[in-house]
């Protein structure tokens, strides 16, 4: 371990010092990103382990369509990676490498890098579905203490999938529960303040009025409890008891935006652009990565925009509570069709696409960008 760790650090300093030269894919894939395969032991000189623009033969399968490598341990993939050039800013999804991963059960990790970053995506949502967020994300540049622990477990001579989703699901619930721990905390929900009354024996009956009484001695007491402890995190000093004062029960005005609330058009009210609507917008906007691209909501759909040409939509959301659908511009052929079933969506009436969730978009990324193209293309839309 001390071995490998010590590789990890020299590749660091590699990655510091000449990242910045690596300005095409192809100079960060062999400056920066073989490197730390060889380090992994997967070494790039040996084709049973690494080969480079793989290509597999699955229904739907676009031509030249190619993974940067594919990883293998005894003859099976294991591991796709996508390449981007060091200077580019990674997304969370690339189309190709979805689908390949999708496509191919027996790889239990995928990854899209640059060289400096690297992000780790499984199957934990859904079996054989690429998950639309990473389960790990490492900064080679800025490596942490448990990252060398967590990159050993991508070892040739360590590879275990059930490890990897294990270590996979470990650091989603440590991600959900620090969320959940952080927004207890911000917000102090009834239940909590009781827990806490109960907790310091406070010697009252419970009732609402009395809870409601105390929730901002609560917040104010747990701004307290977390100062101190960052205090003696950071100074190695005894906890600190200082008894609070006056002015720690001030009550303050609530200025809490809901970033969740409804957003309705002054000049319509029935045009209301909800939380899953600008959520949609946002994972197209993942997808695809342009500027130009607007949304404009009507009464009927929310439609994501080329130029902010109502002509020229790329896609169209139906935010029904029911059954949400999208509808594409491009015609949905036989293979577009059995693609969508592999990302495990319906299509429903009109060929419309059903998605339950706004993040579900993402496993149909390549039909995003086939209708982002389509949107740009001129000829589409000149008079005949």
């Amino acid at each position: 371990m001390n071995n490998f760790k010590s590789k990890l650090e020299n590749h660091s300093e590699h990655v510091k010092k000449v990242g910045c030269h690596c300005n095409t894919e192809e100079t960060t894939k062999q400056a920066l990103i073989l490197p730390l395969l060889d380090i992994l032991g997967f070494t790039p000189y040996d084709p049973t382990k690494v080969k480079a623009e793989f290509k597999a033969d699955f229904p739907g399968e676009k031509a030249n369509e190619r993974v940067d490598y594919a990883l293998f341990c005894q003859s099976l993939p294991v591991m796709f990676i996508e390449a981007k050039s060091w200077n580019e800013e990674l997304a969370n999804h690339c189309p190709q490498l979805s689908r390949y991963f999708n496509a191919t059960p027996e790889v239990a990790v995928a990854a899209i890098t640059n060289g400096r970053e690297w992000r780790f995506f499984t199957d934990l949502e859904q079996k054989n579905i690429m998950d639309s967020n990473p389960f790990l994300k490492i900064n080679i540049e800025k490596l942490q203490d448990n990252d060398y622990e967590q990159l050993y477990q991508f070892r040739y001579d360590q590879f275990k999938p059930e490890a990897l989703r294990t270590l996979a699901e470990e650091s989603i619930y440590f991600s959900l529960f620090t969320k959940t721990i952080a927004s207890t905390l911000r917000e102090s929900p009834i239940d909590f303040v009781k827990y806490i009354a109960n907790k310091s024996n406070i010697s009252r009956q419970l009732n609402q009025k009395f809870l409601d009484s105390i929730t901002p001695i609560v917040q104010k007491a747990i701004e307290k409890a977390v100062s101190n402890m960052v205090v003696v995190g950071l100074t190695g000093k005894k906890e600190l008891t200082d008894d609070l004062t006056n002015k720690d029960y001030e009550d303050t005005t609530d200025t809490t935006i809901d970033e969740k609330a409804d957003i309705v058009d002054p000049e319509n009210n029935k045009i209301i652009t909800t939380y899953s609507e600008r959520m949609f917008f946002e994972y197209i906007n993942s997808i695809i990565n342009d500027n130009e691209l607007t949304y404009k909501d009507t009464e009927s759909y929310f439609s994501v925009l080329y130029q902010n040409k109502s002509n020229r939509w790329m896609v169209r959301y139906y935010d029904n509570k029911q059954r949400p659908s999208i509808q594409l511009p491009i015609i949905l052929t036989e293979n577009i069709k059995d693609e969508i079933k592999r990302a495990n969506l319906e299509i429903g009436a009109g060929d419309q696409i059903i998605i339950d969730k706004p993040e579900n978009v993402l496993r149909i990324s390549g039909l995003i960008i086939d209708a982002y193209e389509y949107t740009r293309n001129d000829d589409n839309f000149k008079r005949k």
